[in-house]
């Protein structure tokens, strides 16, 4: 049976052999088949700023009600203070990790200000905003809930560390440290043990906002072993983020059932939007996984789109473990808790599927519809959940 290549494997073949040149088959020699990581190169290229400013500049829609939704967030002003502590605490006594998410949309929507309209006061706030926390903190704990922090804030600080790499006055190296010693051992730690628990205990968004973060620490840092960590685990990896768990059954019309599904429809939402940043921060280094196993995701994101669209779905009981000796739990049907809720995460899916690969994919295209424009962090509720993608989507990735 033949075998496609990645994007990435054609893009080493290409470097190898000469520019102009990609090699479709044949041996590549194991010391060459590394290849330098693009930067920027996570949810955003150079070539995805470059489209933005051009368009946010000519005034082309959707672009510019993207631009100024942005523009009109209180998070997105030039002098935000940040608020670090040495102690993230999540979950139990002495809670404050509402401060990093804050500061942490503070800072990303500065950066799309800076790169976008070159405005120094912007880039500046984003810079400084790293800065003080990277100078700051030093541990991550609270409950379990502790390794949703470490998750969701690292990919979230690593894709703002991305964007800023090279600004004048930014301590890169301080930043890359901080990633690598205080977020990175959690994300792995989790990965490999996941608290203790039966491996089936935790649901797919906690895997998935911590395989997220590997995978950025693994770009930002050009660490080839840790972005292999991440794609690896996505692929045969043991706990629910794996790709065949987080999506355990195929249904016809193109659709295949979500793990969270059972659950309610706002974590199910969540894990459809962290596979989407997951997917798109591989794309960006050459890796396909929206495609992996036949569209899987695809196949979800359509079912959750469907579903929270008012529409009817097929759903197979679905059956787990819970807490430390694998006690038996089943969901029998889906969950409308939360169904028609509004989060930050289709326009990526749709400029993928639809617009990059020319698919049908009518579910995501109109959650997408109705959401746009897409706003981030400050426009969808004051609590975490409001936080948990960094948003901007219709500024970001639409596509003609």
């Amino acid at each position: 049976m033949s075998v496609i290549p990645s994007r990435r494997d054609l893009l080493k073949s290409a470097l190898i052999v000469g520019a102009g040149t990609v090699v479709l088959g044949g041996q590549v020699p194991a010391a060459a088949t590394r290849l330098a990581f693009a930067h920027p190169g996570m949810l955003h290229t150079q070539a995805d700023f470059t489209r933005m400013a051009a368009r946010v500049a000519a005034g082309v829609q959707p672009y510019k009600a993207g631009w100024d939704r942005l523009i009109a967030n209180s998070y997105a002003q030039s002098g935000w203070t940040p608020r670090p502590v040495a102690t993230v605490v999540r979950g139990g006594t002495g809670e404050n990790y509402p401060q990093l998410y804050r500061d942490v949309a503070a800072a990303y929507q500065n950066a799309l200000r800076w790169k976008i309209s070159g405005s120094t006061a912007h880039g500046d706030t984003a810079r400084d905003i790293l800065n003080a926390w990277s100078g700051t903190l030093t541990t991550i704990t609270g409950t379990s809930d502790k390794y949703l922090a470490a998750g969701l804030y690292g990919y979230q600080l690593a894709n703002v560390a991305e964007i800023m790499r090279g600004y004048s006055g930014l301590d890169f190296n301080r930043l890359r440290n901080m990633m690598l010693g205080v977020f990175y051992p959690m994300n792995n730690d989790f990965l490999i043990r996941h608290n203790g628990a039966c491996i089936t205990h935790y649901w797919a968004n906690w895997d998935l906002c911590n395989m997220a973060s590997v995978l950025a620490i693994g770009i930002l840092c050009d660490d080839q072993a840790k972005f292999d960590q991440a794609v690896t685990y996505f692929k045969n990896g043991a706990g629910n983020g794996a790709i065949t768990k987080a999506v355990p059954f195929l249904h016809p019309g193109d659709l295949a059932q979500f793990q969270e599904s059972g659950r309610d429809q706002g974590h199910a939402m969540l894990g459809i939007g962290l596979m989407g940043t997951f997917c798109e921060m591989a794309w960006n280094q050459g890796q396909d996984l929206y495609g992996y196993s036949g569209n899987r995701f695809m196949r979800a994101a359509e079912y959750v789109a469907r579903y929270n669209l008012g529409q009817d779905v097929p759903f197979t009981t679905y059956n787990w473990g819970s807490g430390t000796t694998c006690a038996p739990n089943s969901h029998t049907a889906i969950s409308a808790t939360g169904r028609g809720g509004d989060r930050p995460i289709w326009e990526a899916l749709h400029n993928h599927y639809a617009v990059r690969r020319g698919l049908p994919v009518p579910n995501i295209t109109a959650y997408a519809t109705r959401v746009r424009p897409e706003g981030g962090g400050g426009h969808y509720g004051p609590n975490s959940g409001g936080f948990d993608h960094l948003g901007f989507g219709t500024l970001t990735c639409t596509r003609s």
